[in-house]
This record gives structure tokens, C-alpha cells and sequence, in this order.
């Protein structure tokens, strides 16, 4: 059973590209096919720097534990704990290594010194997998990709609980983030961001044709001011963009609808809502309303180069999204805007967590309780969450936060300067409202046929969405 395992681990982290996610490996501005473009599938998305960028595919030397790493840092007292934690995300090593010397100043006899290492993406977890199935070789602290956690917690998971650690700020996190990296009640991993996906919209070109967006509340408003808008811009401006290598378009009506990929036996499977979803985009595409993302999804040097050519007046992105425009697009600065995501009816969640990376302690540390400590507090704690906000640009966790005036009203900061509504006044007003959607390794299969096939089929071909959706089904009854 255990090699069985291990050679299933193994050949999903093989995957890389296909549902890694903070916004990073995975859904990247580097992306460049529609199978591993995917945000809903990417690592963590880095507010300075793809992850994608180090999400190469594994080698054979990786597979047999051997990766070499990008960087090592030590940091901590030598008489402090000493602890190794792995990333495949430097700035994410990069803002522990801070947390690190906070918390020793603050607990002067839970003294730890840590060993920062960063692996590329696939060598990483690739290492991880072989170290925890052997019973030796794995780190006290790990990064571990929102689409790859799941491989981890296969079986009896080779993890430490967080749960006690996690308790003193249980009640200001958002709750569908942590279950993401749950099994049986128990949390074995530390979210980075909520990921919460949101409507970004450009202010200003609506402003210039008289439209006020905040006025759309479902998707019938949305496809009524689409046509208003193509009648005052005389078809040059389109209402929006529908992806054919990305998912982030379904993710939002799957949590609409409080739908899931996944059954009760852990099948995947196509949520009733998609044909909703994708029959309305095909509309919009017919009727001169809507174009197909260019090179499939808006997360690519030419998705945002149309942005930046004012053609697309809106889209919905996860939150991460934000560093896009402020490290790519710095000249559409005080045009853009963002509200919740409209609905099919009124009253239905608006948003869904997309993405993300859950920091793991594993059983083979030597202090474990102490690894888990550090890491709630790095990660969850309010003065941990405020440091991801301000170092990584990412929606934190813990809600105590959002309301945070000292932080949310900060002006100098970039993400707040950068757009005309702020993010945190979104975030209070989608709050009860984040959704989660689960993934395995059938999930990749599924999502990989639909970025290949499926949405290139009916956005561009014009397919059939029912006979499309059943092409899908057929082809997952015989993959699982």
C-alpha cells in the first residue's frame, strides 16, 4: 500500500503546471499554454514574482530526492532551536526569515533558528514526498501548493496538526481557507491568502461612456451594461474576456451555486451550474459583447497587454491579481476599481478563494508544537498578517485586519494607492460570502481536459455547450 502511494504522490507532483495557484506557479504571467495557465491551478502567486517561474518540471534527479536549491539562508540565534523549512517561493522565505526575528524578540525563551531553503516547484514537493514517505529526510516547516496539498494528505497524513497552535486566532480567520488544507476536522496547513476572486473594473472607461458599473448586481445587469456599453463605444470596447485556458470564470459560478468538483467517493465530476456559466459566455462572444482572452486567459503578457489597450472593461480575478497591475501595469493607475463578482440570483455567495500555499509542520520535526507555533503566528496571527499585506500584496486571513485602519486606510501603500475603491471596503462586503472548492488529482485530470479542449471547443469553435459538458463527462468516467 505504501509504495502504492508513493508512486501515485509521486506522479501527481509530476503535474506541476496544471492546478498550482497564489497566483503564482501555476496561473502566471509567464504562462504560455492554456493547460498550465490555470489560476484556480496555480502555486502562490508572489506579489514581486511569478511562481511560475519555478515551477519546472520535475527531473529525474528531483524524483530521487537530489534537487539542488535556488537559495539557503540561515537565520536565528545558534542557540536557539534549530529548524529547516523548505519553499519553492524565495520572497515567501524572505518574509518567515522576518516573522522569525519578531517572534524570537517576543519570546525570548522559545529561541529558534531556521534554514530557509528554496527549491524550484516540481523538485520541492517531488522531495517532500519521497522525504515523508522514507520516514526521513523532510524539513520542520514546508510550503505546499494549494493543487498539490491534497496528495499529501493521502492515507494517515505524514503532518503535524495545527489545530492548537491555530485556536488563539481561530475566530478572526476566514474559515473556508483553512478546510481547504483539512482532513477529519483536523488543519494541517497555514494558508497564505484568502485569494478571493472579485470583479475588476475600469472606472474610467465606463465613466467616459456615461455607465455606472456599480449599478450591476447579477449577471443579466452585467450582460445589459455589456450591451450598453458596445452601443456608446461602437463595438471597440468589449464588456469583458472568457478564458479557454483557465477556469476562474467556473470557480465563481461553482461557489455561486455551492457546488463542487468533487462527490462524495472523491469522483470528479461537471457542476450543473458550468452550462450556465459557459452558455452565457458563448452568447456574449455571438453577440459582439465579449472577446477570447488572448493566449487564453488574462494572466499573460497578452492578456494584459489588451487590458492596458483598453479593450477589456472588466473581469473577475482572485484578489491576487492586484500585484499584476501594480508591478506590470503601473501606467492604469486610479482607472480601475473592484466590487464583488455579480450573481445568477440574488442573494448567492460572490466570490471563491482561488489558489494558494499551505505551510505544513511535518512529523518529522524535532519540536514540532514549537514549528506550529511559529508558523500561526507568522501566518495568522494579526501582526503575522499584516506583514503579508505590506510585504507580499496578498488578502490575508485574518479578518482583524480588514478592519485595521492604521493598515486598510495606509494611502502610501501601493495596492491602496493603485485602485479607486479599497480592496479591504471589497473584502468587509464579501466577507460571509468566500467560498472553497475542493481538488485532487482528478480535478487535474478534469481541469487539464477542459483547458485543452473544452473551453478552446466552445469559445472558439462555437460547440455545443451541452454536447461539449458531455464530451467531458464521458472522458472522466473512463479517466477514473
Amino acid at each position: 500500500m505504501k509504495k502504492k502511494l508513493l508512486v501515485t504522490l509521486l506522479s501527481a507532483a509530476m503535474m506541476t503546471s496544471l492546478l498550482g495557484g497564489c497566483g503564482g506557479s501555476g496561473d502566471s504571467g509567464n504562462a504560455s499554454t492554456p493547460a498550465n495557465s490555470d489560476n484556480s491551478a496555480n502555486a502562490d502567486d508572489s506579489a514581486n514574482a511569478d511562481d511560475s517561474a519555478n515551477a519546472d518540471d520535475a527531473s529525474g534527479d528531483a524524483a530521487e530526492g537530489e534537487a539542488e536549491p535556488d537559495a539557503v539562508t540561515t537565520v536565528g540565534p545558534d542557540s536557539g532551536t534549530h529548524m529547516e523549512m523548505w519553499s519553492f517561493v524565495d520572497l515567501h522565505n524572505e518574509f518567515y526569515a522576518k516573522m522569525l526575528e519578531k517572534w524570537n524578540e517576543q519570546n525570548p525563551d522559545r529561541q529558534i533558528q531556521i534554514t530557509f531553503t528554496t527549491y524550484p516547484f516540481g523538485d520541492m514537493h517531488n522531495k517532500m514526498i519521497m522525504a515523508l514517505q522514507t520516514g526521513e529526510g523532510a524539513p520542520d516547516l514546508c510550503d505546499i501548493e494549494r493543487g498539490q496539498f491534497p496528495n499529501f494528505l493521502q492515507g494517515q497524513p505524514q503532518l503535524y496538526p495545527l489545530n492548537d497552535a491555530l485556536q488563539p486566532y481561530m475566530g478572526d480567520l476566514v474559515q473556508s481557507r483553512f478546510d481547504i488544507y483539512a482532513k477529519d476536522g483536523t488543519y494541517y496547513g497555514a494558508p497564505t491568502h484568502v485569494g478571493a476572486t472579485v470583479m475588476f473594473y475600469n472606472d474610467a472607461i465606463f465613466s467616459q461612456y456615461g455607465i455606472d458599473y456599480t449599478n450591476i448586481k447579477t449577471w443579466d445587469d452585467y450582460t445589459a451594461v455589456a450591451e450598453q456599453l458596445k452601443e456608446a463605444s461602437g463595438g471597440e470596447v468589449m464588456m469583458t474576456a472568457v478564458d479557454t485556458g483557465g477556469t476562474d470564470w467556473l470557480w465563481v459560478t461553482m461557489a455561486e451555486h455551492g457546488e463542487d468538483y468533487l462527490d462524495a467517493e472523491g469522483k470528479a465530476s461537471v457542476p450543473a451550474s458550468w452550462s450556465k456559466m459557459l452558455t452565457m459566455q458563448q452568447g456574449w462572444l455571438n453577440d459582439g459583447l465579449a472577446m477570447v482572452s488572448p493566449e487564453g486567459q488574462l494572466d499573460t503578457e497578452g492578456g494584459r497587454q489588451a487590458i492596458m489597450d483598453g479593450k477589456i472593461a472588466s473581469f473577475p480575478k482572485a484578489m491576487w491579481y492586484m500585484s499584476r497591475f501594480v508591478q506590470y501595469m503601473p501606467e492604469e493607475t486610479g482607472k480601475w476599481a473592484m466590487a464583488p463578482c455579480p450573481s445568477f440570483e440574488a442573494g448567492q455567495p460572490r466570490s471563491v478563494g482561488i489558489g494558494g500555499t499551505g505551510t505544513v509542520v511535518t512529523n518529522q520535526s524535532a519540536d514540532p508544537a514549537l514549528a506550529a507555533d511559529f508558523i500561526a503566528y507568522a501566518k495568522c496571527s494579526e501582526e503575522g498578517c499584516i506583514g503579508i499585506w505590506e510585504n507580499l500584496g496578498f488578502d490575508v486571513c485574518n479578518t482583524s485586519v480588514w478592519s485595521n485602519t492604521d493598515i486598510t486606510q495606509d494611502t502610501s501603500n501601493p495596492y491602496i494607492a493603485y485602485f479607486k475603491t479599497n480592496p479591504f471596503d471589497v473584502l468587509n462586503e464579501i466577507k460571509d460570502e468566500i467560498g472553497a472548492v475542493s481538488v485532487n488529482a482528478n480535478v487535474f485530470t478534469l481541469q487539464d481536459y477542459i483547458n485543452t479542449t473544452t473551453l478552446n471547443n466552445i469559445m472558439e469553435s462555437g460547440q455545443d455547450v451541452t454536447e461539449a459538458l458531455q464530451e467531458v463527462t464521458d472522458y472522466m468516467e473512463i479517466e477514473q
